[in-house]
């Protein structure tokens, strides 16, 4: 099996919050930000793997800033670890209040593990990832650390 890059998966995927996104006060529920990331990291996943994925953990889920109706949110994904057949894909998440001449800003991120599935649903080995920057090596390096810890968790 081939390896390949990070940014061979990568994905940017951008939506604006509406009414139905929120609560009265107009605030974003979380797990609407949560199913955008979902989305996401599945899309990387699937690019990575090419076959059918499930979202098997998240962690680290941190919320940053508020999002409000109106806010463009926009989701970046990318692998940080790939073991035999499950990846971890880290999601940012931006907010651009567009009605302000700013930057969009960070408002959350999260580490997703996805497992790559054949068509019996059994978990199949993925490509390996080529590392090409230290910047990498250090995100694939504490990806594979928290694999190892969530590995000694399930014993």
């Amino acid at each position: 099996m081939k390896t390949k890059t990070i940014s061979e998966s990568k994905v940017v995927m951008a939506n604006v919050m509406l009414p139905q996104h929120a609560n009265p006060a107009g605030n974003v529920h979380g797990g609407e930000i949560i199913k955008m990331m979902d989305n996401a990291a599945g899309a990387v996943a699937q690019r990575h793997a090419r076959t059918n994925v499930v979202t098997a953990r998240i962690d680290e889920v941190k919320f940053i800033l508020p999002i409000r109706i109106g806010d463009v949110v926009t989701c970046y994904g990318q692998l940080t670890y790939v073991g035999r057949t499950s990846m971890e894909i880290l999601i940012t998440v931006t907010v651009e209040d567009l009605s302000k001449d700013e930057s969009p800003k960070t408002a959350l991120t999260a580490f997703f593990t996805l497992v790559s599935l054949d068509e019996n649903g059994t978990p199949q080995p993925v490509a390996s990832l080529e590392i090409t920057t230290e910047e990498e090596r250090k995100a694939f390096e504490e990806g594979r650390l928290r694999y190892l810890a969530h590995k000694s968790k399930e014993k």
